[in-house]
């Protein structure tokens, strides 16, 4: 069960409805898994084509067979948008700007109760579809509340929850009223249990628990892997070789700095560029000699933040690039289009990938990227970043508020020696691939009681 789902529908120009892969990275990382079982995966609508597929009842669809619900599309708005998104994202992620935000006000307090009533109908959608005894895997933080339905009305259903961000602190959790943290705990520890990417968060969640309802709860860690075999099929198709072809055009023989990411606070996009700014103003060898290949695409624009995020980026870049341009040499090169193949072309090209999110539930990119990559490219990756307590032995680990050390250490995987490159790449790709989507799976099925 998650908000979105692993497919989602267009209508064709013979006005036919066909099945695409769902947005977004956990529908990407999870759908192998549901392919790979019998399971039935219920999901929110998203579209208009969505919504017209869910009235033709259960779907079976590329080897995955789903469910949608259609809830009232203002509710659902108020939901995804101003809780789920606005506020235990910016909680969980420690975006808020406390002097401005969060507001609770009646509009908020309206939202919350959309919120319940989204949980409900996701709970009631699962205790009518699930058979007796079965195992229900609840993922995110977009269905916090759904514990306390299945354990009181289907207490023989065996039901795990699993956060796929950050989990705040308790001091954190303080933010909100003490109803709805009250309400929220509650919820997740209805379940057998709680899971996590690391130890980090769930030793996180356990705080607030005992801070706010006064119990342990029962957690488990359990990172994803990356669906290696699914990317390296997207490396060997025709768009990705296309897609290939035209970055080494544009590239030539010079270095890549990359990212790979979603264009939104937590990601750390600005200061990532401004390491790169300051990185061509003290050291004048490397002008016209690397490019900065941003492959980055937009995310959640009807909110504000995100919105106005986006313009903060478009715009530090387009002075990055007059302050440093030349004929033949465009310093960041700034893709925002959501394309699967041109992202797999880039990570299979870099010499350096920067991953430096404020913080971060896992990070899938960090993984992927070594294990794609040919040219034994150097990560530098933020220690705030889930992936961090996995890959940290061998990844260069970045602050990612300090400007200046995320530039010197772009300068230091630019410089690297080629044995040490290779010995570094040889450690990154072997903690990023000890696990994959199935042993995820596996943790999950053990802790709901079933594997």
């Amino acid at each position: 069960m998650s908000n979105r789902g692993p497919r989602t529908f267009r209508r064709s120009t013979d006005g036919r409805l066909t099945g695409h892969p769902g947005a977004g990275g956990l529908a990407s990382a999870l759908a192998p898994v549901a392919t790979a079982t019998n399971a039935t995966w219920v999901a929110a609508a998203i579209t208009d084509a969505d919504r017209q597929a869910a009235a033709e009842g259960p779907i079976d669809d590329n080897g995955v067979r789903f469910r949608f619900l259609t809830p009232d599309r203002v509710r659902y708005r108020q939901a995804y948008d101003e809780i789920a998104n606005a506020t235990l994202w910016f909680l969980n992620h420690r975006l808020f700007d406390l002097a401005r935000q969060p507001r609770l006000d009646p509009r908020w307090w309206e939202a919350w109760e959309a919120y319940r009533e989204i949980n409900r109908c996701f709970a009631v959608a699962v205790m009518e579809a699930a058979p007796p005894g079965a195992t229900v895997l609840v993922q995110d933080y977009h269905l916090a509340l759904v514990g306390r339905w299945l354990r009181h009305e289907r207490p023989d259903l065996r039901t795990v929850h699993f956060t796929h961000t950050p989990f705040c602190d308790p001091a954190d959790m303080g933010i909100l009223p003490g109803q709805v943290a009250s309400e929220l705990l509650t919820g997740l520890t209805s379940h057998r249990a709680c899971g996590f990417h690391t130890s980090r968060w769930a030793e996180a969640f356990a705080g607030c628990c005992r801070d706010v309802l006064g119990i342990e709860p029962l957690t488990f860690v359990a990172p994803l892997g990356p669906d290696i075999e699914g990317l390296r099929e997207v490396a060997q198709s025709a768009e990705c070789a296309a897609a290939g072809s035209r970055l080494e055009e544009l590239v030539g023989d010079r270095r890549v700095i990359l990212r790979v990411d979603r264009i939104e606070p937590s990601k750390n996009l600005l200061r990532g560029f401004l390491a790169f700014d300051q990185l061509l103003e003290s050291r004048p060898d490397w002008r016209g000699r690397v490019v900065f290949v941003a492959v980055v695409y937009p995310s959640r624009e009807h909110l504000a933040d995100y919105a106005a995020y986006r313009v903060e980026v478009e715009e530090l870049v387009a002075r990055v690039n007059q302050r440093w341009a030349r004929p033949g040499w465009t310093p960041i090169v700034l893709d925002t289009e959501d394309n699967l193949p041109r992202s797999v072309a880039a990570l299979t090209r870099y010499d350096v990938l920067l991953v430096n999110p404020i913080r971060d539930g896992l990070n899938l990119v960090a993984k992927e990227g070594p294990l794609l990559n040919g040219r034994d490219g150097v990560l530098l990756l933020s220690r705030e970043a889930g992936a961090w307590s996995e890959l940290g032995t061998a990844a260069i680990g970045l602050d990612p508020f300090d400007v200046r050390a995320t530039s010197a250490a772009l300068q230091t995987a630019l410089t690297m020696g080629e044995t040490d490159r290779r010995d570094h790449a040889r450690a990154v790709r072997a903690a990023a691939g000890a696990r994959g989507p199935r042993d995820w799976l596996a943790d999950q099925l053990a802790a709901a009681g079933a594997g």
